[in-house]
């Protein structure tokens, strides 16, 4: 998009007019009272506001086509609500409507459903870290971020983390003569026959411990409790858990 000459939605994004303020306030005083020209004319001559504002939004795994959409929609209704006898620019008044659209969009519409709280970190480390991007002159790490927003660095990877395109086992990842390969082909196998007789021996082998051992070994490994807790729920010291625990093992092992 950063191209001197895209297409999004059909239109060279190169040829896009720029409209001065003297021009945009004559055309919204028109619109107001009901021309529909002035207000085509206004929307025409505003686009590259809508690009502009897009571009922050590229990386994200979305259509720019469906962004420049949504964008020209926030266009519309900045210029519908404008209030003209404010003194404030209209791109100022605009450029906030056109990101608000196109973040409920991404909000609304989004495969997998994030809290606001989480997409709002992340759009907000998205431009901190092209800041820093910026600043820096290399990619900032995760620690950098965090410091810059002010929040742990486990928030900015889950957030980051939120907003990436879930990717469909059935996409192609390489394609030579027809014979296309899949991300579903990529994926690994575990159930060989290792894994198989593995399985057997293991579950063999827990039969052979006694049922103290068993119940020990289940707090531990399937619930995740400590010795300490395992002592307390079974009514024994903490040593001796430890004792079974590893008497258990070397039989398992064995």
């Amino acid at each position: 998009m950063y191209a001197s000459k895209v297409y999004i939605c059909g239109v060279d994004t190169s040829k896009l007019p720029l409209m001065k303020e003297a021009e945009i306030k004559t055309l919204l005083k028109s619109a107001k009272d009901g021309d529909k020209t002035a207000r085509e004319n206004l929307i025409n001559g505003n686009l590259r506001l809508v690009l502009s504002v897009v571009k922050r939004f590229t990386g994200r795994g979305e259509n720019p086509d469906d962004l420049f959409q949504i964008g020209c929609i926030g266009l519309i209704k900045s210029i519908d609500n404008f209030d003209i006898n404010q003194n404030v620019r209209f791109s100022t008044y605009a450029v906030p409507m056109i990101i608000g659209e196109i973040r409920r969009h991404l909000r609304d519409n989004s495969a997998v459903r994030v809290s606001r709280s989480i997409k709002d970190t992340a759009y907000r480390a998205m431009q901190v870290k092209e800041q820093l991007l910026d600043k820096l002159k290399r990619e900032p790490t995760v620690a950098e971020i965090s410091a810059e927003l002010g929040v742990p660095r486990e928030d900015v990877v889950i957030a980051l983390e939120s907003i990436v395109e879930p990717v469909s086992l059935y996409d192609p990842v390489y394609s030579d003569n027809g014979d296309t390969v899949y991300v579903l082909d990529q994926i690994g196998d575990n159930n060989d026959d290792k894994n198989w007789l593995d399985e057997i021996c293991l579950k063999e082998a827990i039969k052979g411990l006694s049922d103290r051992e068993k119940k020990i070994l289940s707090l531990r490994f399937m619930q995740g409790k400590t010795q300490m807790e395992v002592s307390d729920e079974i009514g024994i010291s903490q040593a001796q858990v430890s004792r079974l625990e590893k008497n258990a093992m070397d039989k398992i092992k064995s």
